[in-house]
């Protein structure tokens, strides 16, 4: 008779060892797909995804239009002159008082970044138009001026400002 001591590995055990092996792999390769499908979709994350804007091409005096998260911004390369026009406005006089350096990022007050939605009933104004050469919404008449504050018409506050920063001098990141 022949007696094995349990100190010797035996088939079963190999076979023990192996079942368990396949049935760890067959688990994780199950759970992958699973935890997989719980991530957002690629387009969901395109459109909250920050976007980068080439600030090079826009030559002063110029505004452009990009997209993010669905809303137009407008990036706008003002001049000296519009500069100091929205400058020397008296803020306590404005509907929704705000001085034209809160609107801006410190040293770089040329570039003008705004959502480009009225905020009265969420028209598109249009860019160097309107009694202030600033923005005009012509569906009910609202007039911002170069820095993009309400002056006049029925909109109750200024074009709003989307979170933005400057990687380098000529390009920012949006969101």
């Amino acid at each position: 008779m022949t007696t094995v001591s349990s100190a010797e590995h035996t088939r079963r055990d190999f076979l023990y060892i192996a079942t368990g092996a396949v049935g760890a792999v067959g688990a994780a390769a199950a759970l992958v797909p699973l935890i997989a499908q719980m991530n957002p979709d690629a387009s969901t994350i395109a459109a909250g995804a920050p976007i980068e804007v080439d600030l090079s091409p826009i030559t002063e005096g110029q505004v452009i239009k990009v997209f993010w998260r669905g809303k137009p911004i407008f990036v706008g390369h003002r001049s000296k002159k519009e500069i100091a026009e929205a400058r020397k406005v008296n803020v306590a006089s404005l509907p929704d008082p705000q001085a034209d350096e809160k609107r801006v990022k410190e040293g770089k007050d040329q570039w003008l970044v705004l959502i480009g939605i009225c905020t009265h009933l969420g028209c598109i104004p249009l860019a160097h138009q309107g009694e202030y050469a600033g923005f005009f919404c012509p569906c009910h008449g609202s007039q911002y001026d170069t820095s993009g504050r309400i002056r006049s018409g029925p909109a109750p506050t200024n074009l709003p400002l989307p979170p933005y920063e400057f990687i380098s001098d000529t390009k920012i990141r949006i969101g």
